[in-house]
């Protein structure tokens, strides 16, 4: 079997292992491929892993021999399902790696806001400390987690380590569920999350629904101490309403792993906002995380070539 890895350089940072995916065929990697190298570099594959490339129905059709596409992330918007499904080509995924590494991250965000530990080591490393008349020196408040409440939208398996992290802080869940991990009863109504949170952080995927939900409407009902933090995707987020609510005041920060357009265009607003903390889409790349991602996709294409069904997302297509 000829294996091309389109685009692995997310994935491998030069401390992965390939040995494993080696011995299931013959593999050849890139580390990104632009538009016009995907047909020529995997023209003679049968498998192709991917994990931003575009791969449609046009794409299939110009690669004759391929059988499977394993993508090497999670969400599966960038195969065209239907037709992948049409031409009997397997498609997977690896739900789930991510989790802990996912949610360490919102939890790290969160305690930014509450610590304020990069403004006080540079507050000191400014000498400020040197000069202060007192032992200890309080030029911002802190504010202690233990019974804050934290929304959650988005309660699948990283929402719910989330919630499994902030309860050993003391602070109270507000969970909000798109579409429905936990009984309904437990969901606490959107609004009300929105109303109550003093930190507010989504983990819900991206759908026509999700699009634009956090948006100037809602975020006009938030407290003016609260955070919002976003470690799901970019779009879910209003982001010229989340720049301007940070600009007056509406809230009191944001925390971003992700972005509508990523890398971002240099005049997105939340770079210049005020007390928006943003990341580079990194939340999911601990080592940890991303050799789980190995060890699935190796796992994944193992299953294909046996005749087994494992993470087989391309029947799910509308």
């Amino acid at each position: 079997m000829r294996i091309v890895g389109l685009d692995i350089a997310t994935l491998d940072q030069g401390d992965m292992d390939w040995g494993p995916m080696k011995a299931l065929g013959e593999l050849k990697n890139y580390p990104r491929s632009a538009p016009d190298e995907i047909v020529p570099r995997a023209r003679d594959a049968e498998a192709v892993l991917v994990n931003k490339v575009l791969i449609d129905a046009k794409i299939m059709a110009a690669l004759s021999k391929l059988r499977y596409i394993g993508l090497t992330s999670t969400g599966t918007n960038v195969v065209d399902l239907v037709a992948a499904r049409q031409r009997g080509i397997a498609v997977t995924n690896v739900p789930g790696y991510a989790s802990n590494s996912v949610a360490q991250h919102a939890i790290a965000m969160i305690m930014h806001f509450a610590s304020k530990i990069a403004f006080y080591d540079n507050e000191v490393h400014a000498g400020k400390w040197t000069s202060s008349p007192d032992f200890c020196f309080f030029p911002k408040p802190l504010v202690e987690l233990v019974g804050k409440k934290l929304g959650i939208i988005g309660y699948g398996a990283i929402g719910q380590r989330v919630a499994q992290i902030a309860r050993g802080l003391g602070m109270e869940i507000l969970p909000y569920d798109v579409p429905g991990h936990i009984d309904p009863a437990k969901c606490v109504p959107l609004d009300e999350v929105f109303r109550q949170a003093d930190y507010l952080t989504i983990h819900c995927p991206l759908t026509p629904q999700t699009q634009g939900l956090i948006n100037r409407r809602r975020l006009a009902t938030m407290k003016p101490t609260a955070v919002v933090i976003n470690t799901a995707r970019g779009p879910i987020v209003n982001e010229a309403d989340l720049a301007q609510a940070l600009k007056e005041g509406m809230i009191a920060g944001a925390g971003l792993d992700v972005l509508s357009t990523e890398p971002p265009e240099a005049d997105n607003p939340l770079l210049s906002a005020p007390n928006a903390v943003i990341t580079p889409h990194v939340s999911w790349g601990t080592f940890e995380s991303r050799s789980r991602l190995m060890a699935e996709v190796v796992e994944n294409l193992q299953a294909y070539i046996n005749g087994q069904e494992r993470n087989r997302v391309e029947a799910a297509g509308p």
